[in-house]
């Protein structure tokens, strides 16, 4: 049974002494299994609802993460965005950049399954295994909602068992970092074909996990794959741990309590409801935390922002003056010390995030005269007295946009607040009919290609990303010009010049490019800040636990 708010504590605090005797007797069942301790379990929650374990559906973190344990695709990222092998252990790029070869590995086997029907229920994935799984992906039966991250691929093949090759439409330097996403795991045919629908609960892949137990809304359980083909520096088999458990209490403050009390490995997340019991306004530990807990932080591909679409009815929203009054109108270094006590780094840049090759473009700095300016100019040529912009928001950030009220009301333009829930937002923002929303871009891939694509004109809404209907001839020719330029530098220069155009129009006012944040138990190591945030436990360690 889904627990929903509100709770019986005493229900929620049972549960959690039963969960350890519950992880217990589901490893009990084999003898060899015995040697199990509760110490090398990684806990964490999930405050949404895990809808599947298909990664043709991994389109969110709360199925990107589990599924992320379980399967493999071609290539991985890095904790530095490099491309790197994962299946592939090798491959080339023909000389038009429209032909990538891959060359398998040839120790990679999948979880085992009866289906499988071999003596050892396994097999090693071969090249065809990547032609269904992408076959798979692009199936209307399926409906996967990643399907278009082969749109721009002509053709795929198996040119032998270890030789798998893919033939774009047309030049797409960034085509490598799309293949790192979950979408393009690889998936046995025999277990896919067994399970249809049903293969979101029953997921069979590569990863250093394997599927174990998952009793919808409560808990989900994952078993150490002893058959994994990676390996440490030092020749161990990956992973150390021996089995990774999620519950799904879906509120914040149950979760930090059970993280408080140490039922938990990780809280992954900074809530206005716990934040100032943890941190000081500079985002430090308080004392009372510091010898039990660390944080985990760094870069995170995320530019949170407040987007205007130009369509729009309302003369306030078209008008690039007021546009640049809400940049230059509030201080983003003082919202960042007390909203978010210090996470976060003040977007004084362009749309692209820090970490990117292309940031850096110069942006708006707080400057209340010049925003005063830019609002009376607009009063002047217009005779609107009193100009108004209403933005719509959830209710996780309307302390950011109550901020934001405040600082333009005292300058002459007053900001309006349609506070409504996240698919509500998320509708009405990809159908036009908001005035001015606050908004995320988290990167699919790490190019700042993925950013820019926000404003290509060809890209309008409901048809891709530009939300704001933004269109500029010159941004159009540099954003096309990108893809036949391999050379990273070279590329950088021109998605500095595209930054440019959109800042110097205003078709959004940046906010902060967020960071992550993890907090754990010190007794975990191993665990690092990922530019995507992806949750990576294949190199995590538990020791004793604390007493």
């Amino acid at each position: 049974m889904t627990l929903k708010p509100p709770f019986d504590v005493r229900t929620i605090q049972l549960k959690w002494l039963l969960f350890p005797l519950i992880l217990i007797s589901l490893f009990s069942c084999d003898p060899k299994d015995n040697r199990h301790e509760e110490d090398e379990v990684f806990r964490y929650n999930e405050h949404y609802n895990v809808a599947t374990l298909d990664p043709a559906f991994a389109r969110n973190p709360p199925i990107i993460w589990p599924t992320n344990q379980l399967f493999n695709g071609l290539v991985q990222q890095d904790d530095s965005l490099n491309i790197i092998p994962d299946v592939a252990k090798r491959w080339t790029v023909s000389e038009d950049t429209k032909t990538y070869t891959f060359t398998l590995r040839d120790d990679v086997y999948f979880h085992k399954h009866e289906q499988f029907k071999t003596k050892d229920s396994t097999r090693k994935v071969s090249a065809k295994d990547f032609v269904y799984s992408f076959n798979r992906l692009k199936d209307p039966s399926i409906a996967s909602p990643g399907s278009w991250v082969l749109s721009n691929v002509d053709r795929y093949q198996a040119i032998n068992d270890s030789t798998f090759q893919i033939t774009l439409k047309k030049e797409f330097p960034a085509f490598l970092g799309l293949l790192t996403m979950r979408y393009c795991s690889v998936v046995p045919e025999e277990i896919g074909s067994f399970y249809g629908n049903e293969f979101r609960s029953h997921p069979i892949g590569t990863g250093p996990f394997k599927f174990k137990r998952w009793e919808e809304g409560v808990k989900l359980v994952l078993r150490k794959n002893n058959l994994y083909f990676e390996k440490d520096e030092d020749g161990n088999r990956l992973p150390y741990l021996e089995a990774v458990a999620i519950t799904f209490l879906p509120d914040k403050q149950s979760e930090f309590l059970q993280f408080a009390q140490g039922n938990l490995d990780m809280l992954n997340s900074l809530d206005p409801s716990y934040k100032d019991e943890l941190l000081t306004a500079t985002g430090k530990l308080k004392e009372n935390y510091k010898n039990r807990v660390k944080t985990i932080t760094g870069p995170f591909l995320n530019t949170e922002y407040l987007g205007f679409y130009l369509e729009s009815p309302s003369k306030e929203v078209r008008s690039k003056l007021l546009r640049q009054a809400v940049n230059y109108g509030f201080d983003r270094v003082k919202m960042i010390k007390y909203l978010r006590n210090g996470i976060g780094e003040p977007s004084n840049s362009g749309f692209i995030p820090k970490g990117l090759p292309g940031y850096g473009a110069s942006g708006f700095e707080y400057n209340p005269g010049k925003a005063r300016a830019l609002i009376a100019k607009y009063i002047e040529e217009t005779g609107n007295n009193t100009p108004s912009i209403t933005i719509g928001t959830n209710s996780q950030y309307l302390d950011i946009c109550e901020y934001i009220q405040r600082e333009l009301g005292k300058l002459g333009l007053e900001i309006n607040i349609d506070v409504m829930p996240p698919s509500t937002l998320r509708q009405l923002k990809s159908t036009g009919k908001l005035d001015a929303f606050r908004a995320s871009w988290i990167a699919d891939y790490p190019d700042a290609e993925n950013y820019l694509s926000l404003y290509y004109s060809k890209n309008f809404t409901p048809n891709g990303p530009n939300y704001t209907h933004f269109k500029n001839a010159t941004f159009d020719s540099l954003y096309e010009s990108s893809f036949k330029l391999t050379d990273i530098n070279k590329r950088k220069l021109l998605y500095k010049k595209m930054d440019s155009i959109i800042l110097e129009q205003a078709p959004f006012v940046t906010l902060y490019y967020d960071q992550v944040i993890k907090f754990v138990h010190k007794n975990v190591t191993g665990l690092k800040a990922n530019p995507q945030d992806f949750l990576v436990l294949k190199r995590v360690k538990k020791t004793s636990k604390e007493r």
